[in-house]
């Protein structure tokens, strides 16, 4: 099923920021009908824009229907882009594209569902996992929006289908009429809060999935953190409302490694070997609670849950070499992701760093013992090395992976560590371009180690 190429005939959008989700969308915006002017302070994506086929050029504010802006690109804090700005006092709306994925589905008439994913971590697991699951249950099935192809790349669904949408706090900011029948807040810890102002603000970003949601929409809430909790009680008797848990009793919830509803057993993820720890298991509660809501039977949501095949940087196991495993958790970029991935490991080899979120690795203290050497890299590597030389962990300052990778496989071996972990608790933009660029290049340096010994295990999640 396609679009039809009128349905945003007469309108004309300025789509700010022509990255992995801008230029996507520009392309599709035109494709519908749209008058769409691009713009980008970067010349290198301007040209991109421009070979596309779309008219570039510097934007003032007139005739515009809505400014569809980058999530990377601040419409208010720390400083607003000057184009958001300006579209802010000329009272243009300033969107996501993921809106816009929701108007053009309802203007073709499909009555394809929508779920929506947000929460400080496990966001892009519990997307995946739950594409995968409604996949099994035999619905056709798109995922996208923060977590792989741009919401205005996926295709039509028919009316049986279902949209499965990460969505970053960023995004939620722009929504205006986007309505999930099935919504999920996974947990709150502070990130981002340069964009949002505070906690209570990044809370109520966070809250905005839930804000356009009426009778028969069903909102689901981990309750793990208290910041959770209290959104969770905020919420209750507004709508159908289902918590889920990792660990303590709840409406969906991880008994050990049993995953639970009111109605008995629904699968035991011994079973599932992509979804290791206590924060796999919420995730998997939570792609089980939205996958109820949406009228999944029970069987297809074990056999989804036992056939997941994992993402790429989160927990991969990349390569094997004399004994070492090398595990690629790039898409760590802040100390509680990290946390989930040393929880996993009683003794590690770990790589870290980059560009430190606000409080850096201290809250990670319980689990340093864990760590036999550490290596870091990055710009805020002197941050991350004072909290260890605190705790009395070994480290070296490598400064780039060409260098932590190699001297991190001789520690193992030197220590008898068995597991090399990239879980680098920061974010990648200081050298990378992001975290899945990061992720590739640790690999690879993984899997140069031993060429003619070592064992690549793409796509095996550990």
């Amino acid at each position: 099923m396609m679009f039809r190429n009128d349905i945003f005939a007469g309108r004309r959008y300025a789509v700010v920021g022509l990255g992995k989700a801008g230029l996507p969308a520009a392309v599709a915006l035109a494709a519908m009908g749209a008058a769409v002017v691009a713009w980008d302070d970067k010349e290198a994506a301007r040209e991109a824009a421009a070979t596309a086929g779309l008219r570039v050029e510097e934007l003032g504010m007139a005739g515009l229907d809505a400014v569809v802006l980058s999530p990377g690109i601040p419409h208010t804090l720390p400083r607003p882009h000057p184009l958001a700005a300006a579209a802010r006092e000329a009272g243009v709306p300033v969107l996501t594209d993921a809106e816009l994925l929701y108007v053009a589905v309802r203007a073709m008439g499909s009555r394809a569902r929508f779920a929506g994913i947000t929460g400080t971590n496990g966001k892009s697991t519990t997307t995946a996992l739950l594409a995968h699951i409604v996949a099994t249950a035999g619905l056709p099935v798109a995922a996208g929006a923060n977590l792989g192809p741009a919401a205005l790349s996926l295709p039509l669904l028919p009316d049986d289908g279902v949209y499965v949408l990460e969505m970053s706090s960023y995004m939620l900011e722009r929504i205006a009429t986007l309505r999930f029948d099935a919504a999920v807040m996974l947990n709150l810890s502070p990130d981002h809060l340069d964009r949002h102002g505070d906690m209570a603000g990044y809370a109520r970003a966070k809250r905005r999935i839930f804000a356009n949601q009426g009778e028969g929409d069903t909102a689901v809430i981990g309750i793990d953190d208290e910041a959770s909790r209290v959104m969770a009680t905020e919420l209750a008797g507004s709508r159908p409302l289902v918590t889920i848990s990792g660990s303590a009793p709840a409406d969906v919830w991880a008994d050990g490694t049993v995953v639970r509803d009111r109605a008995g057993v629904v699968f035991d993820l011994t079973a599932a070997p992509a979804l290791p720890g206590r924060h796999n298991a919420q995730n998997a509660a939570a792609a089980a609670a939205l996958a109820t809501a949406l009228g999944v039977k029970r069987t297809a949501i074990a056999e989804g849950l036992r056939t997941y095949p994992g993402l790429p940087h989160r927990q991969q196991r990349v390569a094997e070499v004399a004994g070492v495993v090398f595990v690629n958790d790039s898409k760590a970029t802040n100390a509680d992701a990290a946390a989930y991935a040393l929880a996993c490991y009683d003794r590690v080899i770990w790589i870290a760093g980059g560009m430190a979120k606000a409080g850096g690795i201290e809250s990670l203290a319980p689990l340093l013992p864990r760590i036999a050497h550490a290596f870091l890299v990055g710009r805020d590597a002197p941050v991350l090395a004072a909290t260890l030389a605190a705790h009395g962990v070994p480290f070296g300052d490598a400064g780039t992976l060409e260098e932590a990778v190699p001297a991190a496989f001789r520690a193992a071996q030197r220590l008898g560590a068995r597991v090399v972990l990239l879980s680098p608790a920061c974010a990648s933009w200081d050298q990378f371009t992001g975290y899945d660029a990061r992720g590739e290049r640790f690999a690879a340096l993984a899997r140069a180690l031993a060429p003619d010994n070592g064992t690549a295990i793409d796509g095996e999640a550990a």
